[in-house]
């Protein structure tokens, strides 16, 4: 067995996203998570979350990690990764109640976030739920100057990266039918974003 990977600002914000999960997602049972990272979460919410079915996925190289985690748990309601890259992923439509997702969209390309959003609007079932979590702008305005200085850094290191804005995002939900319905401020200066897939929506 692998040592576990360990990332402390999974450790540091999980109690809040998991008040955030625990209003969302009651009646909500297949979860699928995007981009479960070290699998830190997955094993913080399965467990406390016992109603659902968690989903882990990510590209093949985190796989390791994530099943040391899930092993030590032992969870039987925390599942072993699926490999999945947003821009060519064969999830089955409608098979999830809920997607979630953390620290994605700002170190995905803008063509990577498109296709995240098509796959949840695929894979959803009518009336499911996408929370994704993370830093945001708002009307193209930073909600802080440290995210401001996070996305200068982000686009540094790789143009293709930076801070989303809502509003861009509300319009690819749309496309795929989705609605936002919440929005829920966390620690430190983040978002948890939920949309909703409506009734009637293409599949």
């Amino acid at each position: 067995m692998v040592d576990k990977p360990f990332a402390e600002y999974a450790q540091r914000n999980a109690a809040p996203i998991l008040e955030v999960l625990r209003h969302e997602l009651r009646g909500h049972a297949d979860v699928l998570e995007i981009g479960s990272g070290t699998g830190q979460h997955a094993i913080r919410f399965a467990a406390k979350l016992t109603h659902v079915q968690w989903q882990t996925s990510d590209l093949d190289e985190n796989h390791e990690g994530i099943r040391s985690w899930i092993a030590e748990a032992g969870l039987p309601n925390v599942h072993g990764p699926l490999a999945l890259d947003v821009t060519s992923a064969g999830v089955s439509d409608n098979s999830y109640d809920a997607i979630y997702s953390s620290n994605t969209a700002h170190i995905m390309g803008p063509n990577a976030v498109v296709a995240m959003f098509g796959l949840v609007g695929r894979a959803l079932r009518r009336d499911g739920r996408f929370l994704l979590y993370g830093p945001f702008r708002r009307a193209g305005q930073f909600n802080t100057q440290s995210n401001a200085e996070f996305d200068a850094n982000l686009r540094s290191r790789d143009p293709s990266m930076g801070i989303r804005d809502l509003d861009e995002l509300d319009k690819l939900g749309a496309e795929n039918g989705l609605r936002r319905i919440n929005l829920y401020a966390v620690p430190s200066n983040n978002l948890v974003a939920v949309w909703q897939k409506t009734q009637g929506s293409a599949q």
